[in-house]
């Protein structure tokens, strides 16, 4: 797992993060995600709008920590993981010629290519396409963790609950809102997450956290 020296930046912008909103209820793995979703996108609204749970993110971490794969459905989502290389077919002409002869969208074509090249127990980070998701469920991609934030108000909503609604081990969040920076960010966030001994598995799911808020204010942030 990645060991880092933050920025002083970054140390101070999630000093003024834990100023404004109080994350210590939640579990250590669901917090590390909050924070960095925030941290990255100054929207403290994040704090309740991801949905998960602390054992979806943990088998997530674990896999992480084995060197499972990471998926992306877009290269802004692969950009913003720097610690990690990432498998990203959305670019490559091989999903475009598939997309016309299976007559499919061309996310769901480098879904399709990606799941052939890492197979199961893969981390999939979708931060654009509603599309991406529908195939992942369709696909049975068996992944360790689907990190599902599309951003829109055409679909983008209706495959977040799509992907709960799967049973697939998921982080999405509950809004139109997301994109390939909160993918980034929920993803760096495990990448970068060490686990102490003490910290616990906490099972179940839960739409949201129980933080507790201050003044809110923005301050911006990088994945």
């Amino acid at each position: 797992m990645t060991v880092r020296q933050p920025h002083p930046i970054e140390v101070r912008s999630y000093e003024i993060l834990r100023s404004r909103v109080d994350l210590s209820p939640m579990p250590p793995l669901w917090r590390a995600v909050a924070e960095r979703v925030i941290h990255a996108t100054a929207d403290l609204e994040y704090a309740v709008d991801l949905v998960t749970s602390e054992e979806h993110l943990h088998r997530g971490w674990t896999a992480l920590r084995g060197g499972a794969p990471i998926v992306t459905d877009e290269g802004m989502v692969a950009a913003g993981i720097s610690a990690r290389e990432t498998v990203c077919h959305a670019a490559d002409p091989a999903s475009a010629r598939m997309a016309r002869a299976a007559g499919i969208t061309r996310s769901a074509a480098a879904v399709r290519l990606a799941y052939a090249e890492v197979g199961p127990g893969a981390v999939w980070a979708v931060g654009s396409a509603p599309e991406a998701i529908a195939e992942i469920i369709a696909r049975g991609v068996d992944p360790a963790l689907v990190v599902g934030v599309p951003v829109g108000f055409a679909g983008a909503r209706e495959a977040k609950e799509a992907l709960r609604a799967s049973g697939l081990p998921q982080l999405s969040n509950a809004s139109e809102k997301g994109g390939s920076v909160v993918a980034a960010a929920a993803v760096n966030a495990l990448l970068y997450h060490e686990q102490p001994d003490h910290e616990q598995i906490h099972h179940g799911q839960s739409h949201h956290g129980q933080p507790r808020h201050q003044q809110p204010d923005h301050e911006e942030g990088r994945p």
